[in-house]
């Protein structure tokens, strides 16, 4: 399995809380990231793309805001999935990176 983009990532991790339109989804991808990932519209509409097309999201539904269509965007049971096996992928890497810091950390200093 490759491994997932971070922008991906955070795109997946928003629709898991429920459907969102565009807009919702770069609000939340920039408090997830804590404001170090800004998703521009351009990136985005090319991402939900691809993730569309790859079977991972589906439209939800649309409304007409102004004048203009909103679509709203949800997981599909093979996004959930996949962001799912990500996580767990991460996961596995942060405890590997944990143990080995106490590991260094305890040995140099002197403690077992």
């Amino acid at each position: 399995m490759r491994q997932m983009q971070e922008p991906t990532f955070l795109i997946l991790t928003a629709l898991a809380a429920g459907p969102q339109h565009g807009y919702g989804v770069i609000t939340d991808v920039a408090e997830i990231s804590e404001g170090r990932v800004v998703l521009r519209a351009g990136t985005l509409y090319a991402a939900l793309d691809r993730l569309r097309a790859e079977g991972l999201i589906e439209a939800d539904r649309e409304e007409i805001v102004d004048g203009r269509v909103r679509r709203y965007y949800q997981l599909t049971g093979e996004g959930a999935t996949r962001l799912a096996e990500e996580v767990d992928r991460i996961t596995r890497h942060a405890t590997a990176a944990t143990t080995r810091l106490r590991q260094r950390f305890s040995t140099a200093w002197g403690m077992p």
